[in-house]
This record gives structure tokens, sequence and C-alpha cells, in this order.
């Protein structure tokens, strides 16, 4: 497939909305992917679109989406297309997408993006779920479907093509501002693994013994804990 052209494609943020985006896995760190995407995309003269899944019920994306698209579409169906997305997408033959959630709206948005006959790139870091899972099995499904699977800087960096872009330096400095992903907390190892951990001191303590003509202590059993007092001679 060829690279992502600027001029060939607009943007489409798939149902970004406040009641659903708390709900998401990681979904501070997806929306600051979309608003990394919808930033290039504006100054580089991208069309963006947004849509939003029954606004009525549940309300409208979260504001820093909606401030960046040229037109959102509130819709009923799962799937955009039926709503009036490709009359909004006209000639455009390219479509990058992202949203959430990434198995049901965005998923079917896109596949009927692909029935129209739409080249796609689907933006995985900027597509959320409920479920981890969820998001995985929705990138093989359009990955079968025809659709191509990207991450945002690669989105970026092929609409920008050249590094003498006019633009070049204003979207580096928009890269370069987007928050890291928060780190994952450390996980204490399990109280039986510390356990496991120490033995070889007993087997040391049990060699020392048996050189010195000594019976070997009785081996401790695994469910009784290790008191931290014993000393190796």
């Amino acid at each position: 497939m060829d690279r992502i052209d600027a001029s060939r494609t607009a943007l489409v943020l798939v149902d970004y909305q406040a009641r659903l985006l708390p709900a998401m896995g990681g979904g501070a760190n997806v929306l600051a992917h979309a608003l990394l995407l919808a930033d290039a995309a504006a100054l580089l003269g991208v069309t963006i679109v947004g849509t939003e899944q029954n606004p009525a019920g549940l309300g409208p994306n979260v504001d820093v989406i909606r401030e960046r698209c040229a037109r959102t579409l509130a819709k009923t169906h799962f799937d955009a297309c039926e709503d009036g997305l490709l009359d909004a997408l006209g000639a455009v033959p390219e479509v990058v997408i992202a949203g959430c959630e990434a198995h049901v709206c965005l998923l079917q948005t896109a596949l009927g993006l692909r029935r129209a006959g739409k080249a796609l790139w689907v933006v995985a870091p900027a597509c959320g779920s409920r479920d981890a899972a969820d998001h995985a099995l929705a990138m093989q499904r359009l990955r079968d479907g025809g659709a191509t699977i990207v991450g945002t800087e690669m989105v970026v960096f092929e609409w920008l093509h050249d590094c003498r872009h006019p633009r070049f330096r204003e979207v580096l400095a928009r890269l370069k501002a987007r928050p890291a992903a928060p780190t994952p907390p450390a996980v204490s190892a399990p109280r039986h693994d510390a356990r496991v951990r120490q033995r070889p001191a007993s087997a040391a303590t049990t060699m020392a013994a048996t050189r010195r003509g000594a019976s070997a202590p009785d081996p401790v059993p695994d469910d009784t804990p290790i008191d931290p007092r014993r000393r190796m001679p």
C-alpha cells in the first residue's frame, strides 16, 4: 500500500464521548493520541470529521475533540456510514480513523468505509475499548477486513513526508509535547516467591553442617514460613 498522503486523506474520530471515555482502558492516553492526530491533521490541511453515538443519551464528544472537528455527525447506527459519514467525506479516497469503542462503533464504521471502497488506516493507540482483549480482536478483524493498522507517529510522519515540510517544526513540537503513557505501578512479589528465593540459604546451611559431621537440619516444608532469624554458621 502507498504511504499515507495528507492530500488524499480525511481523519475520522469516532465517539470520543465524555460518558464513554472514563470506561475505556487507558482512556486518557487514547484521548491524547486522538488529539495529536487532530492537531497534526489541522496543521497539514487534513479534513477532520467526528461522530457521536446517540448524543441524546450518551452526551456529546469531549470539547477538545469537538472543537477540532470541521463537522460532527450524530448517529444511532454503530456504523456511521449508515448515518451520513460517506456524504460528509465526499470524494476523498483514503481515511485515517480512530475511536471508541474499538470493537463496536469504530469497527463497524471502519468496515463500512472499506465496503465503500475507501483505503483505510486504523490508528490503534487512539482506539479504546473497556477490555484489552476486545481491542486486540477488533484490530485483528480490521486487518482481516483489509484495513492497515498503524501507530500515531507513523501517520503523522507519513503525512509530513519530508523534514523540509513548512509545518514540520510545528508538528514536531506537538509530538514532543504529548504526555508519556503512565507507568504501571510496581507489583510486589507474592510471599511464596520470597520463600523460594530464600531456599538456597537453607541448602548452604545443610552442606556446611554435613562437612562438620553434624546431621543435616530438617528441610523446611513448603507451607512453613522461614524464620528470618535463622543464620548460616
